[in-house]
């Protein structure tokens, strides 16, 4: 019998154990991952593999850390950015939440150096953006590197294993739940354990089994947007304007043919693109580094269309499944295209690909079309927003730059909770992070396991 029970150590699983051990020195809590720890994560990709094996658990997204673990480690100081927690409190709670929980990740050794600081840059590129018709957000970051990234975690991981119990390894399949009260978690190894709560923290890798989960338990989801999209690489000069003064551009663009939003997500300076295996569907992310020796001649982004459906739409995490396995099934995983083919509405070939002044930074990638995967509507609003882009990192619209798809994010289906993001329905079950549509960001998911973490030990 635990006092808690947390399922899933990404950020939000991880800072809501910090803060209990904190607050309560007396309670037993139990975290239950499905991956590995941290030192025994590996991907085969990242090792040298020339495609993707398709692992059951994905070494980049399962295991302690979560998908944050090998992410390049962005810190979005603001509540403009990363999350929705500003809907369940006033907004300067939000940003005492995050300061306090940035601290915490300086504690464990995070950089002290933030970008987006200077009001003068900030100020120019906004003008600039303005006149290319886009919204850049102000967004401080603070920028740990995946190498430093991973280092903080384990430093955290090691701290927490002489506080609590962590099993890892073990997958959490099925909610205990008796007279509206949770009661406790059964493993995929048919282990029950009790707790008096119970703290859902499954990260994106785990919004399809927490959709399912609470569609079990009769509780009604709330559709979030739905973000699918392209990841673009060029050379790193295209955008050093930017990327040197703000280090991630948050730049929001209403795409005149369609209306739909698209914006910038994920910026990677020097970095490269990888390829990430959801449940066997192959996606694309980026990452970087902090270390110079690891940095390439590219930078990459993603480009993501936010679309809103309205009912009786209710299944947005498996309409980005859907379209995922679209590329997959054209290029047995990532599919990667010129930008100038799309335009000329031909794929891209390997021979087309070598005769570029870019060189693919995820070999695996295998060259096709976009257009036979992405709806029309999708890949219109996407290449306005390249020619909008272009207008204030002149390049960006270059007939080499490269587009990788799909890239899209599984975090659409939004968990109905109170402003302690306590389950609405089912008493002393919680639902946090980016797994539970709450947020969408290494800070706001850290934070929320914060803010759940006081609510219990207030209890």
């Amino acid at each position: 019998m635990y006092n808690v029970i947390i399922i899933g150590a990404g950020p939000a699983g991880i800072f809501s154990a910090l803060e209990l051990v904190k607050l309560k020195k007396d309670y037993k809590i139990l975290i239950i991952e499905k991956g590995p720890k941290i030192e025994d994560r590996k991907c085969f990709i990242r090792e040298g593999a020339k495609s993707c094996p398709g692992c059951k658990k994905c070494g980049l997204l399962c295991g302690w850390g979560g998908a944050g673990a090998f992410s390049d480690g962005k810190l979005t100081l603001t509540p403009d950015v990363g999350g929705h927690l500003d809907d369940y409190m006033p907004r300067e709670d939000v940003e005492k939440l995050i300061k306090y929980t940035d601290d915490i990740y300086l504690e464990y050794g995070a950089t002290d150096v933030i970008y987006g600081l200077n009001n003068k840059d900030v100020e120019e590129i906004a003008r600039k953006a303005t006149l290319a018709e886009l919204k850049l957000i102000y967004s401080p970051v603070r920028h740990l590197g995946t190498e430093r990234s991973l280092n903080v975690l384990k430093s955290m991981q090691d701290y927490l294993m002489q506080k609590v119990d962590i099993i890892n390894d073990e997958q959490a399949q099925t909610l205990i739940v008796k007279d509206g009260v949770v009661k406790g978690v059964e493993t995929d190894k048919g282990h029950i354990f009790e707790a008096e709560h119970v703290i859902v923290a499954p990260g994106r890798e785990g919004a399809d089994w927490l959709s399912e989960e609470f569609k079990k338990l009769k509780i009604n989801l709330v559709s979030n947007a739905v973000d699918v999209g392209v990841r673009v690489e060029l050379p790193a000069p295209v955008m050093e304007d930017l990327t040197s003064k703000l280090y991630e551009s948050k730049l929001v663009y209403y795409a005149p043919t369609f209306k739909d939003m698209v914006r910038t997500f994920c910026m990677n300076p020097y970095g490269e693109v990888v390829c990430e295996n959801y449940n066997g569907i192959s996606t694309v992310n980026g990452h970087s580094y902090g270390n110079a020796d690891k940095r390439t001649p590219n930078t990459n982004f993603a480009l993501l269309v936010s679309k809103v459906f309205t009912e009786p739409f209710n299944e947005p995490i498996q309409y980005g499944q859907h379209i995922a396995r679209l590329a997959n099934m054209l290029a047995g995983g990532v599919l990667v295209q010129r930008f100038g083919d799309l335009l000329d509405g031909r794929r891209s070939t390997v021979a087309k690909i070598n005769n570029s002044i870019i060189e693919p930074t995820l070999k695996s990638a295998t060259p096709g079309d976009l257009s036979l995967v992405l709806p029309h509507r999708h890949l219109t609003s996407i290449t306005e927003m390249l020619y909008a882009l272009d207008k204030i990192a002149p390049g960006v619209a270059s007939r080499y730059t490269l587009l990788y798809g799909v890239e899209v994010k599984f975090y659409s289906s939004r968990v109905p909770l109170d402003n302690n993001l306590e389950t609405i329905g089912i008493k002393n079950l919680y639902a946090i992070g980016d797994g539970a549509g709450v947020t969408r960001g290494l800070l706001q998911a850290s934070a929320s396991g914060v803010h759940v973490a006081r609510a219990i030990a207030k209890k």
